[in-house]
């Protein structure tokens, strides 16, 4: 059964919808529609879900559209409260999907991942990080009893590339994509270069800025490990995230418009009050590092938003590869190294 969509019309023809996502304590991810001279585009479509589903049609119709209306949809990342429903819309309107050319490959990737060899691969991942036999034993329960499938699988292919830089064709409208890497390989901003319909009133900076995940008004996003098995590269998310944080502030926009929770101003002061936390915890995580620690030992011992007991398991998984993401950090800074030859490797700071 459908939610009732309480559809906001945030003026000059952007509106956003909350469509639910199931058992999560987000709540909801924010779909925005922006009206074109071709019809309205989606920034994200939501959870694949029937509930979900029906509160973007009903939210739609709030808005004065139809999803057969929907001339293209432009995913902020591949993450499946984003990018969940796309392939239904474009199923349901013939509309295109963009993403960019990094979140594309992880879902080409998943898509076509063998998943006993993914399996393995995360087995082999966790037990290198630490992992405890008990965390380990469910996955090679899962690999025996074929219970094989992984989530991504069936999320939908996109038609174009988002071309960082860029202005995206969409006719009547301004609208540039940004590179914001971190959350994902791949996540970009959309920064509408128009004035604000507040503009006359005062409202200070430049346009406004459809966020995803990469700036929200009271969450830090995760900061994880996207990585291809089969290559070798050693990537510094942390420092990608945090590098993006500086070119959002940048642009200086009006108003931003995110992924959850609520739009909101000042840019600059969030991005100034997120790499204050960055550079907080990972001098907290110095500290823990006075004793070498696995990542799995350093995650177990960092703060989240709950107690690592009622940590479910496969939010544990996230969660390793979060510290490691801020471990990969503090090395490339010269302020930690791996332990010689410690099995599994061992951290400590320097």
């Amino acid at each position: 059964m459908a939610q009732v969509a309480r559809v906001t019309d945030h003026g000059g023809g952007v509106w956003s919808i909350p469509v639910p996502i199931p058992d999560n304590p987000l709540g909801h991810t924010l779909v925005h529609l922006l009206d074109t001279d071709r019809g309205p585009v989606l920034i994200d479509t939501g959870w694949d879900d029937p509930t979900a589903w029906d509160t973007l049609t009903t939210g739609l119709a709030a808005c004065g559209a139809s999803v057969a209306d929907v001339h293209g949809v432009l995913v902020t990342h591949h993450h499946p409260d984003h990018h969940g429903l796309s392939g239904q819309v474009r199923e349901a309107s013939g509309a295109w999907i963009a993403l960019h050319a990094a979140d594309a490959q992880v879902v080409r990737r998943t898509r076509e991942a063998e998943p006993s060899r993914w399996l393995d691969y995360l087995e082999e991942k966790l037990g290198a990080a630490g992992a405890p036999e008990e965390h380990l034993a469910p996955l090679r329960a899962t690999r025996a009893a074929g219970r094989t499938g992984l989530p991504g699988q069936r999320a939908a292919l996109p038609d174009r590339e988002i071309v960082p830089g860029e202005l995206l064709e969409l006719p009547g409208r301004r609208l540039r994509a940004i590179w914001t890497p971190g959350h994902t390989p791949g996540h970009v901003c959309l920064h509408l270069e128009e004035a604000h319909p507040a503009a006359g009133e005062g409202l200070p900076g430049h346009g406004r800025l459809f966020s995803g995940d990469h700036l929200l008004p009271e969450i830090s996003p995760h900061i994880g490990l996207y990585e291809d098995p089969d290559d070798a590269t050693v990537t510094d998310p942390l420092g990608d995230y945090l590098d993006s944080l500086e070119r959002v502030a940048a642009l200086a926009p009006a108003e931003v418009l995110p992924a959850h929770q609520y739009a909101f101003t000042d840019a600059p002061a969030r991005v100034r009050a997120l790499l204050r936390h960055h550079e907080e915890r990972l001098t907290g995580l110095l500290a823990l590092l006075t004793t070498p620690l696995t990542p799995w030992r350093l995650a177990e011992a960092m703060e989240w938003n709950r107690p690592w007991e009622q940590i479910p398991f496969g939010s544990r998984n996230i969660a390793v590869s979060e510290a490691e993401a801020h471990l990969r950090r503090l090395v490339k800074l010269g302020r930690a190294e791996a332990v010689p030859g410690s099995n599994p490797v061992m951290y400590q700071a320097i």
